[in-house]
């Protein structure tokens, strides 16, 4: 995400990376071609002037001691406004103790309500309560089914009511709830313009009948500048809790995020990326500002290898690797793993260094299923033995994954390859350092 926009930064903050000392003139003239790149990003016109001014404020008279440069000073500065200007600190949702928790999801049509709503689904059952989706778009045809479709995915229920009436869906899904004892309600409401008064209205009445506990505009981030003027429109008519930014997996520019807690003043609470329905995180201002930086994130990579990672069979692959014994299924096993953790590029995009490095990297999302396809068309001693691996039966493999000889020749050199530093590293003690690590 951000491609662009941290490309452009990184590039503007060149012109004090090889200065000796910040002066006037150096400051205004990087301050200057980032202000350049905020409105090349739709960031809001305010907004950037505003955060010019701040940082520019901060860097002139700052002494630099000699541990740092004028650049790494100048970058820790920005930084600092990035994050302020993205809400300084997390906002969590607020979930009530006792009582039904009801959350109320509002947007402009196409923006990812629906799949937002199962995604939160989703996120909130794991952590142990017991949630009911509610169908409370009754205008959008398949609306309903959509939302039955990812309640079934997920193994959530789904009210909903045969009439056309938005207000009633929602009232009688507050009774059916305190009967069957769900302790969570998430109501899909229908997409609406912020300038359909008639529609306008039915959600402030919906929000009055459910008195959610939170209320959530869901937005999508690549419409720039419209992005936060509906949100500020809405926020006029609902007065909603916290904003939900959808498909920043394709938003190169940034400007919708950079600019809507400015302009709107309410926080951002999560971010989705990409269709999946384990395609949800958690907004934290410190780390996006770090990923716009190209300073990656990796408290965000590791949360996400906990989430995912099993500690048992962590715990027998350290065996594996420590008595060298690493063959295809467990190399198939993690390739899954990965998968589950979100795209390749979102995931190289958090390792500290490589978000700029790979600005112009053709990288293949699809590039596991090739590789998924040839380990599946091996036998069970092929997995096992890759030594065993001889010309018939690399063609073979090939035929049966759909792939040349040549995909097979690599894969099997890589891996074998890949065995080879292992061993190395387990004689180096790389097992008895992997032992010390936890999954807490």
């Amino acid at each position: 995400m951000f491609e662009d926009l941290s490309l452009k930064i990184d590039t503007a903050l060149k012109k004090v990376r090889g200065q000796g000392r910040l002066t006037e003139k150096n400051i205004s003239d990087t301050l200057r071609e980032i202000r350049r790149v905020l409105l090349d990003a739709d960031v809001n016109y305010k907004v950037a002037k505003d955060f010019i001014e701040s940082v520019s404020s901060k860097a002139l008279g700052k002494e630099v001691i000699a541990s740092i440069t004028p650049g790494q000073l100048i970058t820790k500065i920005i930084y600092d406004e990035l994050t302020q200007l993205l809400g300084g600190s997390h906002n969590e949702i607020k979930l009530n103790g006792s009582g039904i928790t009801s959350i109320l999801v509002v947007g402009l049509q196409g923006s990812g309500k629906t799949t937002f709503c199962g995604k939160l689904a989703k996120r909130l059952s794991e952590n142990g309560r017991k949630v009911l989706l509610v169908a409370a778009d009754v205008y959008r045809p398949a609306a309903i089914e959509q939302l039955k479709i990812l309640g079934e995915q997920i193994k959530i229920p789904v009210f909903s009511l045969e009439e056309r009436n938005a207000r009633k869906v929602a009232s009688e899904a507050i009774s059916f709830a305190k009967e069957k004892s769900f302790d969570t309600i998430i109501l899909d409401t229908a997409g609406r313009l912020h300038v359909d008064e008639e529609m306008m209205s039915e959600v402030a009445d919906i929000k009055e009948i459910v008195n959610p506990t939170e209320s959530l505009f869901v937005v999508d981030s690549m419409t720039g500048q419209d992005a936060v003027n509906s949100a500020k429109a809405f926020n006029e008519k609902v007065d909603y809790d916290g904003i939900v930014l959808t498909k920043l997996d394709g938003d190169a520019r940034g400007g919708a995020a950079l600019s809507i807690r400015a302009v709107v003043g309410k926080p951002i609470k999560f971010i989705s990326n990409g269709e999946k329905l384990s395609a949800l995180e958690i907004f934290f201002p410190d780390r996006l500002a770090s990923r716009i930086l190209g300073k990656g994130d990796i408290v965000s990579l590791v949360e996400k290898a906990q989430e995912n990672f099993d500690e048992k069979e962590a715990e027998e692959l350290e065996e594996k690797l420590r008595k060298n014994k690493f063959d295809f299924d467990d190399f198939l096993k993690q390739i899954k793993v990965i998968k589950k953790m979100g795209s390749l590029s979102s995931l190289l995009g958090m390792i500290p260094g490589l978000g700029n490095q790979l600005k112009n990297a053709k990288i293949d999302e699809n590039a596991f299923v090739k590789v998924e396809a040839i380990i599946n068309s091996m036998t069970k001693q092929e997995r096992k033995s890759p030594k065993i691996l001889n010309g018939n039966r690399r063609k073979r493999i090939a035929r049966g994954s759909g792939t040349s000889i040549q995909d097979v020749n690599r894969l099997v050199k890589q891996f074998g390859e890949m065995q080879k530093m292992m061993g190395r590293m387990s004689k180096n003690g790389f097992g008895n350092s992997l032992g010390n690590f936890k999954f807490n």
